[in-house]
């Protein structure tokens, strides 16, 4: 059995169906559609334009790092350079001392 419809449940009822006066609702989603899937295209192009400027960037920062560290390796050597003779150069003014030491004050001792 079908239930009877009064005025009350005719007035609740609210149509969807296309109006007079009005665009086709099929061409008004299309259209909305498109214009969803074009902001989509656009966010996908500005996302990989923002990638690519984060690989370019990337890419520019590695290289500087590199860069840096083969600056950093040169002074390195020449730091382990400089110590070596440093090192070489004390060696040497002991010597030095030494003989100064057995040169002047062994002769003073054993002259007087």
């Amino acid at each position: 059995m079908m239930p009877v419809q009064t005025s009350e449940t005719r007035a609740s009822v609210v149509a969807f169906g296309p109006k007079k006066g009005r665009p086709d609702s099929t061409m008004m989603t299309d259209d909305a559609g498109q214009q969803v899937i074009a902001l989509v295209q656009k966010a996908s192009e500005m996302a990989k334009a923002d990638c690519q400027r984060a690989i370019d960037l990337a890419d520019r920062v590695s290289s500087e790092l590199r860069a840096a560290e083969e600056r950093a390796r040169a002074f390195e050597q020449e730091a382990n350079y400089f110590r070596d003779r440093a090192a070489r150069a004390e060696e040497w003014l002991a010597r030095i001392e030494g003989e100064v030491q057995q040169a002047f004050f062994r002769n003073k001792n054993s002259t007087f």
